[in-house]
């Protein structure tokens, strides 16, 4: 795994804006699946395509939901995103724990998945709080 392993955390704090921080998750994404298809592991290919198809759909979900015409529509497309970042969770800890990749590796990335799960969360319950949004009413 070595130092061509980019995917991994660099110690830089993830962006507080939940739209930035979903790309720079989804590009995190890309380069563990890119390295994933470097190797010779079948089953690295298509954990790592399952894990990428999931991630990706986190920021997208979200980027939708900034233009939901109702606040039902905003809260189903976080609600979207949040399924899939738990679903990214899941893929994450089956690459750990079939050791298609040290869960030491993966640890930053699952770190992180959970705080994006946290902050889509925080963000469903405070739009059904009947707190602003950026959806139109």
């Amino acid at each position: 795994m070595g130092a061509t392993a980019k995917w991994r955390s660099d110690g830089a704090k993830p962006p507080k804006d939940i739209r930035k921080r979903s790309f720079q998750y989804a590009l995190r994404a890309i380069r563990l699946y890119q390295f994933l298809q470097k190797g010779k592991d079948g089953a690295g290919w298509i954990l790592g395509k399952q894990y990428l198809r999931a991630a990706t759909s986190i920021g997208a979900n979200i980027e939708e939901a900034q233009s939901g015409e109702t606040k039902a529509d905003f809260i189903h497309k976080y609600g979207i995103a949040q399924k899939e970042a738990k679903e990214s969770y899941y893929w994450l800890r089956l690459m750990a724990e079939s050791e298609v990749v040290p869960a030491k590796r993966l640890s930053p990335l699952m770190r992180e998945t959970e705080e994006v799960y946290a902050v889509i969360t925080a963000i469903i319950v405070n739009a059904k709080q009947g707190r602003q949004g950026p959806y139109k009413r």
